[in-house]
């Protein structure tokens, strides 16, 4: 048993190995700490609120800042209850694994099936963003030519092992703060001469427009920018950090983004030039933000934030997401509970290869049908946020259950006040989340209650190798 004066509910012993739980390390642990952060930050994109900007003025009646700041709060509750569950359980397969280890291996199961909705979607939602900003620039380059060339880019990265990806992740991390870096200095000369419009305070609050359930629609969209920091547990069997460390990787990038989001989006909405109209018809073309960076700073400004916008979307961010996927899938197949074929590993690259590709060729196909529809952005990004929300649910349960339920921990803030607080602010989004996104992401989760069932029926019970959800002898 632990000893009396550990609440944890997690002996404090040598750091177990994946051969504790019945599996073969078969991933190669090469990555930092330095390296988890940086990938924490690219998955997030310091420069994703470029993209969704406009969308995320409207929905929160002006108040973007205050939406990303809620936004960040509800999160950082998430960041800690993935961190005790990383500690828990130290491999891949996020809250797949923490879920069925921390509850019960059906549940597990359910919420790796909500939570694909967000890994296996979210890379094609990046192609098509970045695919549609590119053929803005270059429009005799149709979007589809663009898809293709970005997914076929980062397989190749990805193929070629995770130390490749960390490398190109930390060029691509300094590019993007260097264009930020120009926007904000820009952006506050710009107010210093007189530009801004309003009160300083309106983006974080504006009596006129203010109410929570209009806010809370807004975080269930600025959240978008948010999600990726949980993409840093896909990556504990590649990490030679110990778990402690891992989950303070996954708190500190999700600080350190969400303050350079509340920054940029203040100093944008005070620079807005056409609030009223904004407010009245939103953003459909999605150049909000570009259109507010010309007003400040002229067209390069524009060009500049928009093509790094592209960037970003299209090579950085969705580099690092198709490596998150591709582990998710590794670690779901390795249980069978998906085609075993996913669990294979390049015997040199030590990359789970076939997970890899598969995710390249649905985000090809998916980008490539996306492309042709009018709201194929918006279908998908409602679809990757609720799947995300879900899921997080699930994880909160996940650490009540498993420390405090099984594990007898009287950590009463880490291991049940702040999950509680974490699924309330999340449920209370998933509430206030579109119609279409609750419609489409429920019946996702219904198609996996089937799925389920039937495995029941044929006498296949998803279960997990070397279970052990008591707390250690």
């Amino acid at each position: 048993m632990t000893s009396p004066s550990d609440t944890s509910g997690v002996p404090p012993t040598a750091e177990p190995g994946v051969e504790r739980f019945g599996y073969k390390q078969e991933l190669q642990r090469s990555l930092s700490f330095t390296d988890l952060l940086v990938y924490g930050l690219i998955f997030m994109v310091p420069i994703a609120p470029f993209g969704i900007f406009g969308g995320v003025f409207q929905a929160s009646g002006g108040m973007v800042a205050l939406a990303y700041v809620i936004g960040m709060v509800a999160m950082a509750f998430t960041a800690l209850s993935y961190s005790q569950m990383a500690q828990a359980f130290p491999m891949a397969g996020s809250v797949y694994t923490y879920a069925g280890r921390g509850i019960s291996a059906p549940v597990g199961f359910l919420a790796g099936w909500v939570i694909l909705l967000d890994y296996v979607l979210v890379p094609a939602l990046l192609y098509l963003v970045a695919s549609a900003a590119m053929a803005s620039f270059v429009p005799a380059v149709p979007i589809w030519i663009w898809i293709i060339g970005f997914i076929v880019l980062n397989t190749a990265v990805n193929y070629f092992g995770i130390r490749i990806t960390a490398r190109t992740n930390k060029i691509m991390l300094v590019g993007e703060l260097i264009v930020l870096a120009i926007f904000l200095v820009i952006g506050l000369v710009a107010l210093a001469q007189g530009k801004g419009h309003g009160d300083v305070f309106s983006p974080l609050f504006d009596s006129s427009t203010f109410s929570w359930a209009l806010v809370f629609g807004a975080v269930s969209v600025a959240v978008l920018s948010f999600l990726g920091f949980d993409g840093i547990s896909m990556l504990a069997e590649e990490s030679r950090e110990d778990t402690r460390r891992l989950g303070r990787s996954m708190i500190m990038a999700l600080g350190l983004a969400g303050v350079l989001f509340v920054v940029q989006t203040w100093v944008a909405a005070l620079l807005v030039p056409t609030r009223a109209e904004l407010l009245a018809n939103g953003d459909p073309a999605g150049t909000a933000f570009y259109d507010t960076a010309e007003y400040a700073g002229g067209h390069w400004l524009s060009v500049l934030t928009a093509v790094a916008t592209a960037v970003a979307w299209g090579f950085a961010n969705s580099l690092v997401a198709q490596a998150a996927t591709s582990r998710l899938l590794f670690a779901m197949a390795r249980d069978r509970q998906l085609p075993r074929f996913l669990g294979k590993v390049h015997p040199t690259h030590r990359v789970p290869v076939n997970a890899t590709l598969l995710v390249a060729v649905v985000s090809l196909l998916l980008g490539l049908y996306m492309s042709t529809r009018d709201d194929g952005i918006t279908l998908l990004g409602s679809l990757v946020n609720f799947g995300a929300m879900t899921a997080f649910l699930a994880l909160h349960v996940s650490v009540v259950v498993h420390y405090v339920v099984r594990g007898g921990s009287r950590d009463w803030w880490r291991h049940l006040v702040a999950p509680v607080i974490g699924f309330l602010i999340l449920l209370y989004v998933v509430i206030n989340a579109k119609v279409a996104a609750q419609v489409l992401g429920f019946a996702w989760l219904g198609v996996g209650v089937v799925v389920l069932i039937g495995t029941f029926a044929l006498g296949r019970r998803p279960t997990l190798s070397g279970i052990n959800t008591e707390v250690d002898e």
